[in-house]
This record gives C-alpha cells, structure tokens and sequence, in this order.
C-alpha cells in the first residue's frame, strides 16, 4: 500500500516544502491564471457584481460552492495519487474535471492551464520523467497539473490545498480589481475575507468521497457562455 507524504495531516512543514507552496500560490506563476475571470467578468457586465461588497460575495461564493465541492475536492485525492503514480486513478479525475467544463471557454482555461503548468515544471526538472510522462499523456487539466506540482512539495495534504486555494484566490481579487475597477485597499479586504474562508473550504475538499464531489454552477455556465461573445472584455474567451 502506497504511503503518500503530502497526505499526512500535521502542524509542521519544512522551510523548503514552505517556499515551494508559497512560489505555487503566487499570482505570478507564469501559466496564465491572471487572463480569466471565470465568469466575474460577466457577472459584472449583467450587473450582479458592481462594488467591493458584491465582488467579495460573489468571490467567496464560488469558492465555497464550486471550488471546494470540486476542483479542489479533485486535487485533495489527486495529490496522494500523484505520489504513489497512481495512474488509473489520475486519468479519471482529469476526465471527470473534463465532464464539469460546460462552456468552451471554461474548457480552455483548464487545457490551457493545465499545459503551461506541465512546461513549467518540466523546465524546473523537479518532476521525474515518469510523472512528466504520465501528466502529458492525461493530457492534464489544470487541477492534476497543479496536484503534481503540490506533490512535490511534500508538504501536509491540507497545507498544500491552503497554499492552491490562495492562489486561485489573488487571480479572482486581481480580476475584481481590473473588471469592478477596485481600489488597492479594497483587493486586499477581499484577501482578508478568502483567507478566513479558505480553511474551511479545504476541510470540506478534504472530506469528499467521488460520490459527493459536484461541480454544479448553472449561473456560471450561463455566464461563462454570454462572456464569449459579450462585445467588450478585458479577460480571455
């Protein structure tokens, strides 16, 4: 039976598997997080989101009800998989986050993201050729690409969710930030608020059997589909 490290659940983690859940949760990781807005921008477009109170709402929402329930759900087991090459296992998590992309444009942020992920890490060389060789064959979305790369922390599995949870959460702020407009002060209010929210979220990822994992956002499909033909957008379709 595989003894994956990044499952433990301690109250430690090594400076280096630190620094390297910080580097991954930063907005500058260059795989293209900061060109979407994962249906804001259309929200703010149909007038649902139009100050900071309503950004910060909205943003929380959709990591409680979507993120946790889902995308984070699938990287919570696809960490440990990815440490034993559980490779069976793998390939139907990404088929199943493939099956949750409803619109086009949600598709291609997670092939997209999914690929500059997977050529960042084969330029750091920390991945082994087997598990380069296994996430290129998926090919990978990008919460399997991300677990791969949290894997390799080796640090406690709900640390290493924390550390992918706030990283998702400075690109939605930046979005906010670009679409609402917001101030500075006002992003960083929103941050506030996803940090006290994201433990939580984790927990509940971290308690998700494959029968109760969903990805169900009718408004954000509807939304991702209208930002893909909306005739003015800063954000990619």
């Amino acid at each position: 039976m595989c003894t994956a490290p990044a499952a433990s659940m301690t109250t430690e983690t090594a400076p280096s598997a630190l620094l390297q859940l910080i580097w991954l949760a930063s907005p500058a990781l260059p795989i293209g997080g900061f060109s979407y807005s994962e249906g804001l921008e259309a929200a703010i477009e149909q007038g649902l989101v139009h100050n900071e109170q309503s950004a910060t709402d909205w943003v929380v929402d959709q990591l409680q009800l979507t993120q946790s329930r889902g995308d984070m759900a699938v990287m919570a087991q696809a960490i440990p998989a990815w440490q034993c090459m559980n490779t069976q296992r793998l390939q139907a998590l990404n088929d199943w986050v493939m099956s949750t992309r409803e619109t086009a444009e949600m598709r291609l942020q997670a092939e997209q993201m999914g690929r500059s992920l997977l050529d960042w890490l084969r330029n750091l060389h920390q991945a082994s050729d087997a598990q380069i060789q296994c996430c290129a064959q998926l090919p990978p979305t990008y919460p399997l690409a991300m677990a791969l790369a949290l894997s390799l922390a080796q640090a406690p599995l709900d640390q290493a969710l924390q550390a992918g949870a706030f990283g998702w959460a400075e690109n939605m702020t930046q979005a906010a930030l670009k679409a609402v407009p917001l101030g500075q002060s006002a992003g960083q209010r929103m941050l506030a608020r996803l940090a006290r929210e994201i433990p939580l979220a984790v927990q509940t990822a971290l308690h998700l059997n494959d029968e109760d994992r969903q990805a169900f956002s009718p408004m954000l499909a509807i939304l991702s589909s209208r930002h893909e033909t909306q005739y003015s957008r800063i954000f990619r379709s």
